[in-house]
């Protein structure tokens, strides 16, 4: 049984149509059973905070639930979403950078590979 919350009436994180469709063909590839891509946030990297990624089976009791519009699920932590929150995770086809992409209101500076990113230190983003 999930206990995950859903926070749909408001989306904190948006899931992109590129992004959305990109969560199901990699769905698709995985083991049977997982049904979600988790998204947190880490303390590391050459700026300070990376993203990371998961595959889940089910989600955790404390986790948010976000929906993609072909109802692609991702799950984040809510230490993860202090960080996170405004957020929209898109997907790059380019051929030159082809990933998720994250479009952070939060993240005050970016390296240059786009993986790890710095933010103003703040009570909501302290313990991260």
């Amino acid at each position: 049984m999930e206990h995950v919350q859903s926070v749909a009436e408001s989306p904190r994180i948006v899931i992109s149509s590129a992004a959305d469709v990109q969560i199901w063909k990699m769905l698709a590839k995985r083991a049977a059973g997982e049904t979600a891509l988790r998204v947190g946030v880490k303390a590391g990297g050459c700026s300070g905070y990376e993203y990371v990624f998961g595959w889940e089976r089910a989600p955790k009791d404390t986790d948010l639930l976000f929906e993609g519009p072909g109802g692609a699920k991702v799950y984040v932590d809510p230490r993860s979403l202090r960080v996170l929150d405004g957020t929209t995770l898109d997907y790059d086809t380019s051929l030159l950078s082809r990933g998720f992409v994250f479009n952070n209101p939060n993240a005050t500076s970016v390296c240059g590979c786009g993986a790890s990113f710095s933010i103003e230190k703040s009570e909501r983003q302290s313990n991260i």
